[in-house]
């Protein structure tokens, strides 16, 4: 088995290719199409999801492959490792001319992630962790903030996530802030500047497996929306949400979430 430091330097070259490619498209009038579920795909998510493919395959020919532009194949399950890959994440902020848009790869051995890259190409932005190696930002350590609790925290999180009902302990009485990209939101969470996220909608494995290995790396504790463990590539590869932060931190958020 290949050592992880292999592993992510590949995933962070492969991540710098995606990025020149999406400058090439930025603010440029990309043509865009809207995909079954309503959401939208631009021409730049299409390239650089076949770039990455055939870059990433053809250095590891025996590594599954999962992405949010290319049609499921379960021979991905039978594969030791796994390629987990959203070649835009914030495909509407991209669209809308926003730089916070990221490119989001990871791998997954054994249903965990081992190596993982956010990279925010228009804000040269380049956060990258590997099991047992540690979190960076452009090369520099980083880590998850020591808040403990609620009051006072800074948490991302989009509007509808603080509705009473997904708090049956009572609203936390955090501070809510929102960026575009939950593989950013949990970057930036892994960095310190904010101290958690979460989201309780159904999240696609693309989104967050990069950013649940650089916030484990950075200190901090990832599980899903109800406190369970995220076991990546799954044959339906969806979390039932997002919950990140402190240690601590989590653990309150974590008893306001189920009541207890």
């Amino acid at each position: 088995m290949r050592a992880p430091e292999a592993d992510l330097a590949l995933l962070m070259e492969a991540a710098q290719t995606a990025g020149e490619i999406a400058r090439r498209h930025f603010r440029r009038d990309p043509e865009i199409w809207t995909k079954s579920d309503e959401s939208p795909v631009t021409e730049a998510d299409i390239a650089i999801d076949r770039v990455l493919r055939a870059d990433l395959l053809g250095a590891r020919p025996d590594y599954g492959w999962l992405s949010e532009e290319t049609e499921d194949d379960a021979a991905r399950l039978n594969a030791d490792r796994v390629f987990i890959v959203d070649p835009i994440d914030g495909t509407r902020a991209f669209i809308d001319g926003q730089t916070s848009f990221a490119h989001a790869l990871a791998i997954a051995e054994a249903g965990e992630v081992v190596a993982g890259v956010v990279y925010l190409p228009m804000k040269d932005r380049l956060y990258a962790a590997g099991r047992g190696m540690g979190a960076t930002l452009n090369g520099a350590p980083i880590r998850a903030s020591a808040t403990r609790e609620e009051r006072g925290a800074q948490v991302l999180a989009t509007k509808p996530n603080m509705h009473p009902n997904h708090w049956p302990g009572g609203a936390p009485e955090f501070e809510r802030v929102y960026r575009p990209s939950l593989a950013y939101r949990m970057a930036l969470v892994a960095e310190g500047r904010f101290d958690g996220m979460v989201t309780f909608r159904d999240t696609w494995e693309w989104d967050i497996a990069a950013g649940a290995v650089l916030i484990a790396e950075a200190g901090g504790a990832v599980t899903d929306g109800t406190g369970d463990t995220i076991w990546f590539n799954a044959s339906t590869p969806r979390a039932k949400g997002v919950m990140a932060a402190p240690g601590p931190l989590h653990a309150a958020l974590l008893k306001r979430r189920l009541g207890t």
